[in-house]
Parts: structure tokens; C-alpha cells; sequence
């Protein structure tokens, strides 16, 4: 990621705090008889933490791996009012590895990096669940951003799980956005 990007995802947290409200995501909460309740979690571009606090409530160990100093800032003070402990990691996870360890689960929300799929069976331990979801090329039907360069393809995100095992997979409209959404698992 471009330095750029970094300042300009400071420059957003600054300007708007947190995502959305700080609610988690309508997705990651509608997983929550299927999620775990104990063990490590890693939230990837995690920004102000609104998933990760969820899961750290939930009772799992979660790190947030973020570029952003200001986001991590956020999410450090939405786990100290939520009275949670997150382990936060500030990275470029277009160009560093995922943090060290092995997780039960691994969370993506509205962030595309290809690459990191291929890491995504090493860093989760058997049973390990990944819960991903992106908007695809078909949200642009309805909205400028995120541009071409953050979408997936239709039907795409289904083969970069490779090997780890579908246990759900979804693509559509939801709300407002058209988005791929997948819960797999390492076997």
C-alpha cells in the first residue's frame, strides 16, 4: 500500500471516527451460532475495531491488523469502553505477512488483498473458520466506490478459497450493496 493510502485512512479516522457507528458487521453477527466463543481471532483492516470488540465480547483473543495508526487509535478506545483487550498490529498487509499464530478464525470485512488468500490456510489452525466478505464488479452498478481495483469478480471468491472447505457462500444485493460473502474452513 502506498504511503498515500496510509495518510489517507489516517485522514478519514480522523475526520469521521469510526466506521459505520462502530457496529459490527450485520454479516459477522448473523455467524454467531457458527463463530467460536474461545481461542484467537484476527480481524484483518480491522480500522476502529467495530468487529473486533464484537468478537473480543464474544470471548475470543483478538488481533486487529491495520495500515492505520488512527484507526488502531480508535480501536484501542472502543475496547477500553467495551472493556475488552484487543492486540493490535499496525501493518501493510498488501506488502507485510499476517501476524504470527495460528487462529481459530480469521475475519475480512470490505478488504481485497488476492495474495493474502494463498496465507490463509497456514495461519489457521484445523477447524479454523475464515469469514470473508467484498463487494463485487456489480455494486458499481449502483455506486462509484469502492472502484474496479477493490472488487471482486462474480463467482471469483469462491475459487480463492482454495482448498479450505465452503461451508457458506452467498452473492448478491444485500441492502444497498452487492457483495461476495464466504464462511470456510480449514480442514
Amino acid at each position: 500500500m502506498a504511503e498515500g493510502d496510509r495518510a489517507r485512512w489516517d485522514a478519514r479516522y480522523r475526520d469521521h471516527g469510526p466506521e459505520r457507528g462502530g457496529d459490527p458487521s450485520p454479516f459477522l453477527v448473523a455467524l454467531d451460532d457458527l463463530l467460536p466463543r474461545r481461542g484467537r481471532a484476527l480481524d484483518l483492516a480491522g480500522g476502529a475495531g467495530r468487529n473486533a470488540c464484537w468478537l473480543a465480547r464474544r470471548g475470543l483473543d483478538v488481533t486487529i491488523a491495520d495500515v492505520s495508526p488512527a484507526g488502531l487509535e480508535l480501536a484501542r478506545a472502543a475496547a477500553a469502553a467495551a472493556g475488552v483487550t484487543l492486540r493490535l498490529v499496525e501493518t501493510d498487509l498488501e506488502t507485510d505477512p499476517l501476524p504470527g499464530g495460528s487462529y481459530e478464525l480469521i475475519v475480512s470485512i470490505d478488504f481485497l488483498c488476492r495474495p493474502l488468500f494463498a496465507a490463509f490456510p497456514a495461519a489457521l489452525v484445523p477447524g479454523g473458520l475464515l469469514v470473508y466478505s467484498q463487494p463485487t464488479r456489480a455494486n458499481l452498478e449502483r455506486h462509484p466506490r469502492p472502484t474496479a481495483r477493490f472488487l471482486l469478480q462474480e463467482g471469483e471468491l469462491r475459487s480463492l478459497v482454495g482448498d479450505l472447505e465452503i461451508l457458506r457462500y452467498e452473492e448478491g444485493w444485500f441492502g444497498d450493496r452487492h457483495e461476495a460473502r464466504v464462511v470456510a474452513r480449514k480442514s
